[in-house]
Order: C-alpha cells, then sequence, then structure tokens
C-alpha cells in the first residue's frame, strides 16, 4: 500500500510589512545594542505615535489621552541601531544576528536579515557555500532563513553551490528539513542537465526521503516549467516525472509529479499516452486515476485521447473519476464530444444534468474551455484526501 505524506511539507516564512504591529501605549521597549539583541523595539516608534502638540500636553497633565476611537494610527516596528548595524556587519555579524533575531521570536527582523545577507552573497559562490555549511549546522527557523538567503542570490545558480544543495538533498542521513530545505533552493535553476535531473529522481522515487520526496518532485517540476519557459524543452523532466507519477510508493509524490506540467502546459506527445492509460484504466488511488484524466487532456491526438476516456469511463465505479472522465472530453472535444457526453450520461443518470448544462453553455456560443468551466455548476463533491479540489 502506498504511504500519503501528511501535513506541509515547507514552512511559510512572514513577509516584511510596515504596518504589522501597533506600539503599546507608554511602555517603550528599553534600548539595545545593535549588534547583541537588535529586533527590539526603539522608544522613538512610542514617541511619534502622537501629534506633537497632544504629547506636549500629555506630558504636562501626567495623562495619556491618546487618539480617539477608530482613529489609532499604526507604526512601522523600528530596531534601534540597525541602520549602522547594516553599514558595518560582516558576515558572521549578521550569522550572529539572525540567530538572535530567532530567539528573540521577530519574525519580521528575521526576514530582513535573510534579504540583506541573500544582497551580501550576491554572486559569490564561496559566500554562499560558507553560509551553507552554517545551514548545515543549523535547524528550524533558522535554517529555514540561511538557506532562504541563498536561494535568493544569485550565486545558487552557480555550478559548485547548485552541485553542493544537491549532495545536501542527497544525504540520506541528514535531517528531512536540511535535506528538504536544500532541494528547495533549488527551485530556482534555470535548468538542469540530464545527470542532475537522474538525480532528483532518485531521491523523488526514495522510500525512505519522507518530505524530500515530495519537494525533490516539486523542484523538478518547477525547474521543468522555467526551462519550458525560457527554452520550450520539458521532456528530459517530465520523462523522469511521468516515471515518479507511475511507480511512486507515495500518493503524494505521485500526484505531484504528475500535476507539474499543469503550470506551464506543454503538449504532451503520443508515446506517453500508453503510461497515463495504464494509470487512468487501474492505478488502485482515484486521486490518481483523476490526475491521468487531467493530464490526458492537454494532447496532440484528440481522438486517441477520446476513444481512451470513452473506453474507461464505463468501467470507471468511482464518481469523481468519471466526473473527471466526463469534463476533460469536453476540454479534448469542445462542442462536438455533445455525443460523447449524452452516452455518458445514458450509462450514468448522475451525468445527466452536466450534458445539459455542457450543452446550453455550447448553445450560447462560448467554445473556449475556461469560460466553459466558469459558466458550469458544479453538482459534484469532489475533493482528494490532500485536500486538492479537481
Amino acid at each position: 500500500m502506498r504511504r500519503r505524506l501528511a501535513g506541509t511539507i515547507a514552512g511559510i516564512f512572514l513577509l516584511i510589512g510596515f504596518w504589522f504591529l501597533f506600539w503599546p501605549k507608554g511602555t517603550p521597549d528599553p534600548p539595545v545594542q545593535p549588534n547583541q539583541e537588535l529586533g527590539a523595539a526603539s522608544p522613538e516608534g512610542e514617541r511619534h505615535r502622537h501629534g506633537g502638540s497632544h504629547h506636549s500636553a500629555d506630558e504636562a497633565s501626567g495623562e495619556d489621552e491618546g487618539p480617539p476611537p477608530g482613529d489609532r494610527i499604526p507604526m512601522p516596528r523600528c530596531w534601534q541601531g540597525l541602520v549602522d548595524f547594516d553599514k558595518k556587519a560582516s558576515l558572521t555579524d549578521l550569522r550572529a544576528a539572525i540567530s538572535n533575531a530567532v530567539a528573540q521570536g521577530d519574525p519580521l527582523l528575521a526576514e530582513y536579515l535573510r534579504d540583506r545577507l541573500a544582497e551580501m552573497i550576491g554572486g559569490n559562490a564561496d559566500t554562499a557555500l560558507t553560509v551553507l555549511g552554517w545551514a548545515t549546522q543549523a535547524s528550524g527557523p533558522e535554517l529555514g532563513i540561511l538557506m532562504g538567503s541563498i536561494k535568493e542570490s544569485s550565486a545558487v545558480r552557480d555550478p559548485r553551490v547548485a552541485s553542493a544543495l544537491l549532495a545536501t538533498g542527497e544525504q540520506k542521513s541528514a535531517a528531512s528539513d536540511l535535506r528538504g530545505s536544500a532541494l528547495e533552493a533549488l527551485e530556482t535553476q534555470h535548468r538542469l542537465d540530464e545527470a542532475s535531473i537522474g538525480r532528483m529522481k532518485a531521491i523523488a522515487m526514495d522510500d525512505d526521503a519522507e518530505s524530500a520526496a515530495w519537494i525533490a518532485t516539486r523542484t523538478l517540476g518547477r525547474v521543468m516549467n522555467e526551462d519550458f519557459k525560457r527554452t520550450g524543452s520539458y521532456q528530459a523532466y517530465w520523462k523522469e516525472l511521468l516515471s515518479v507519477g507511475k511507480d511512486s510508493p507515495e500518493t503524494g509524490v505521485q500526484l505531484l509529479a504528475l500535476e507539474m506540467p499543469s503550470y506551464a502546459d506543454p503538449i504532451l506527445e503520443d508515446n506517453d499516452l500508453e503510461v497515463l492509460t495504464k494509470l487512468l484504466m487501474t492505478d488502485p488511488d482515484r486521486s490518481v486515476r483523476e490526475m491521468a484524466a487531467h493530464r490526458l487532456s492537454v494532447t496532440r491526438s484528440p481522438n486517441k485521447v477520446l476513444a481512451i476516456y470513452q473506453q474507461a469511463f464505463p468501467a470507471e465505479q468511482d464518481e469523481c473519476v468519471r466526473w473527471a472522465i466526463f469534463r476533460f472530453t469536453v476540454r479534448v472535444g469542445g462542442a462536438g464530444a455533445m455525443p460523447i457526453l449524452a452516452a455518458y450520461a445514458a450509462l450514468d443518470p448522475r451525468f445527466k444534468d452536466d450534458h445539459q448544462d455542457f450543452m446550453a453553455i455550447y448553445a450560447a456560443g462560448t467554445v473556449d474551455f475556461e469560460r466553459v468551466w466558469m459558466g458550469k455548476v458544479e453538482r459534484h463533491q469532489c475533493v482528494l484526501e490532500e485536500g486538492m479540489p479537481h
């Protein structure tokens, strides 16, 4: 039996925002030294929260009435000494400041320092490798920040850095979060050579790789889409993704591998039809069969695909897989597919209203499938266990 990946794979960092917090009234935080406790609030933030005349009156009376209800003005968080730190900080200073910001639980400052570290790395491969060395000794938010800075730098596409990240992702003895963050940093590559694609596939197929398998699959797909947009090339990636989609022991990895072309929608070749047809007809997991129906719909051979759908629909017993076949028949055949839909509806009365819906939409002159789909009433409750609607 295939195992399912559980939980969210990658952590999500908070974005830097100027209007994130309100300052507490009358309780300014104590000043801090920039190289010691970056992230503490500056007293200036409290002093500038009121206009000058109101503030003077408050000081004279000893009362702080504050702004009227509903007129409270949020102020950006400020860190005392940050400007001076920014000018003078070395690479090791930034590392210490990141550790301190994480310890203080200040995500905004941590994000700022991550971006600053990415700037400091720039295109310097040696600096990126130094930070990667630190990352291999880190964990939790600090690991994410250090790896994130490498991912945001241009040095991530240096062959030495990319090779080191892939090697880190391959380390079976390493913690899963370290492996995953290294593989995620490779998402920004413009292309992967065939050897790297094969190594990434091996991670994706590793039954013991846990979350790293999922992230390797996603990274492979994202680089494929980037390469496809730049050069029109996708076949080397898709060959391995299709293999993962066919043979992975993890249903979540299977689904992701089959889904990744959806983000660029390359038109698949006829030699892919056999594998996808087998998945549609025989895979034990209904969500994989749905995804196979989806993947078949972007084709150069619509008549072949319509024939596959017509063979699969009567043999399929699951309503949601039948619904996938039904609607992707429309995507492939357009208005000309209405007789096929009529045959489906005659076989399964649950789809009679869907047939009528599509007939009415096409009769009104709509032909583009995206617009056809926007005008379609949803009549089937089909949501995959991973939470992905189809």
